[in-house]
């Protein structure tokens, strides 16, 4: 958006008419003294939502209802509930504010029909796109040392969250700091939402993935991140592009996070039989992370104090450490012996998954996202992402011999209820729905169920008949193709979502013809990026609790985008 957008927006938010108690007229009298009890919830207000800036912008956002004495009565009632007692009743607590949730309508992006041409760029031109990605990787390495990542918050929330999900997380989540930022941050989005000020924290944007154009992006590095750059860099080497130099830098680049995704990043847990087992963490203990010393603090602020590790995280780093070459003995560790303690049984330990907030799926065969450190610690209850699971597959392939996956039924058991778990999604169009989704959107299951398709097409065929005897791979490709063509690029598309639809189409196997659109989307953007990079920072994944939280960055782009022209190069190759 243009500053005439935002300037406009923000006069208008300035000068609404009040209509009613506004945020700090709720939470000023509760939140802003001396209070007692627990002092987090009052400090995470002054942080997060008494910052100067937030006052002013939401300064004349008020709502009506809450002219009603008893109402405004309840409410604060609540927020001293939650600030005072030693074991809030939670689902009484978020109530009101969960009342107030249902009163917003938001909704996920709808982009108009889109009219491409059918011809694709030259192919010089797609290469030449292909080495200033690498590039801006390389020389990012250069100057910060490693390849950075952003995280932005998007005050408004997310379309799927609702007063339902706002008493789950409450209930569901452990940490108590987690619990008061989603409180309050869910409380802010009403005034939000219901103001003027929604056109600034929520600005229209092009295409399916929302650019983070929020002022404030905290930058960091996890392995999660680090992984993926891994993959990118394997693939700019595969282009035949490289230079001697670039392959170089690009080696040694490689070899630094590999080396902090199965070492720095590592931590040891135990398994549901009491073995102990080594697996990646989201965030590695500091200083690895690369918080600025401001920003780490106002981690700890908002609630943010303690990370675990996580199955995605794991699956992710040793799958491409595997593909780097790595041979350290945390890549022999048979991996579906720890992840089988935590899939989903039904009626067995489906209660693992304590913050179900997309419960319009099936969960039985899937595995759940957060892991129990040795200290028993669970800040974020636990939860179950579809696309998490094909990160699962995806390592179990690379590492099919290694683990003696055939030769175990036990471990084969474990892929195949996982595969049944995504065989349902298909089945149902459950994968195409947002809200099936925690950390990901439906574009970024495509992309990734390529990835992990191609891992499957890699197995010896016999191999592939013993994981997949009903040929369900084949029926997921068709249900996830379908969605690529005939959903996500019949629409206008922003660069993100075509980097998404060329990794899926070059993975499963489409018609190179097919891959136009989404060519000449990437090649038509080149040079948005400005001074960051040759494209802008779009959201890659996110939380929905506390708030809408967005990670992505300019390297991330750059990244996905040389991932997916890589395939399409090579597809169109072939012929």
């Amino acid at each position: 958006m243009s500053f005439h957008y935002f300037a406009g927006a923000a006069c208008r938010a300035l000068t609404a008419r009040k209509d009613g108690p506004s945020l700090y007229d709720v939470c000023d009298p509760v939140l802003s003294g001396r209070a007692g009890g627990d002092p987090h919830l009052a400090k995470f207000y002054k942080t997060a939502l008494g910052n100067p800036a937030l006052r002013v912008l939401l300064r004349r956002a008020g709502l009506p209802e809450l002219r009603d004495e008893a109402r405004l009565t309840s409410l604060r009632g609540a927020l001293a509930r939650a600030r005072d007692e030693a074991e809030p009743d939670w689902a009484a607590v978020g109530q009101p504010v969960a009342d107030l949730v249902d009163s917003i309508a938001l909704d996920h992006p709808k982009p108009p029909p889109a009219m491409f041409t059918s011809s694709a760029p030259p192919q010089a031109q797609i290469d030449g796109v292909i080495r200033d990605c690498a590039q801006h990787l390389l020389g990012s390495w250069r100057k910060n040392g490693f390849l950075p990542t952003y995280a932005a918050f998007n005050l408004i929330g997310d379309p799927d969250f609702r007063g339902r999900e706002l008493i789950m997380a409450l209930t569901g989540l452990n940490a108590r700091g987690y619990k008061n930022s989603s409180l309050l941050f869910n409380l802010a989005r009403v005034f939000i939402a219901r103001s003027p000020a929604r056109a600034v924290v929520n600005p229209p944007w092009r295409g399916i993935a929302e650019p983070m154009w929020e002022p404030v992006q905290i930058r960091h590095r996890s392995a999660y991140y680090d992984a993926f750059f891994i993959e990118a860099l394997l693939s700019y080497g595969e282009t035949g592009l490289a230079s001697p130099a670039d392959k170089v830098a690009a080696e040694r680049a490689i070899a630094d996070m590999v080396d902090f995704c199965v070492n720095i990043s590592r931590e040891e847990v135990e398994g549901i039989d009491g073995a102990r087992f080594n697996v990646v963490t989201a965030l590695a203990p500091p200083p690895h992370p690369r918080f600025s010393r401001y920003f780490a603090q106002i981690k700890q602020d908002l609630g943010f104090g303690i990370y675990v590790p996580d199955c995605d995280t794991t699956a992710c780093s040793i799958s491409a450490a595997t593909q780097a070459g790595c041979t350290d003995p945390i890549i022999d560790q048979p991996l579906l012996d720890f992840y089988a303690g935590y899939q989903v049984r039904a009626g067995v330990n489906e209660p693992r998954v304590t913050v179900p907030i997309n419960d319009n799926i099936d969960y039985e065969g899937g595995v759940a996202t957060w892991i129990d450190n040795l200290a028993g610690e669970r800040p974020y209850g636990n939860d179950l992402d579809p696309t998490l699971n094909l990160d699962i597959l995806e390592v179990s392939f690379r590492n099919l011999a290694r683990w003696k996956i055939l030769e175990t039924p036990a471990r084969l058991a474990t892929v195949h209820r996982i595969i049944g778990f995504q065989k349902r999604l298909a089945a149902s169009g459950a994968f195409a729905n947002p809200r099936s989704h925690i950390y990901y959107l439906p574009e970024l299951y495509s992309a990734y169920f390529g990835r992990c398709y191609a891992a499957f097409l890699a197995l010896p065929l016999a191999a592939q008949a013993a994981i997949d005897p009903n040929g369900d791979f084949d029926f997921i490709r068709h249900r996830v193709l379908s969605y690529v063509k005939g959903e996500l690029m019949a629409a206008e598309m922003n660069v993100f979502d075509a980097a998404l639809a060329l990794i899926a189409l070059g993975h499963l196997g489409a018609d190179p013809r097919a891959f136009a659109p989404a060519l000449n989307v990437i090649v038509g953007a080149i040079g948005e990026g400005g001074r960051r990079g040759p494209f802008r920072a779009y959201e890659w994944n996110k939380m929905k609790t506390p708030t809408r939280i967005l990670v992505g960055g300019p390297e991330v782009t750059s990244a996905f985008v040389l991932m997916g022209l890589a395939l399409a190069k090579r597809a169109m190759a072939r012929g």
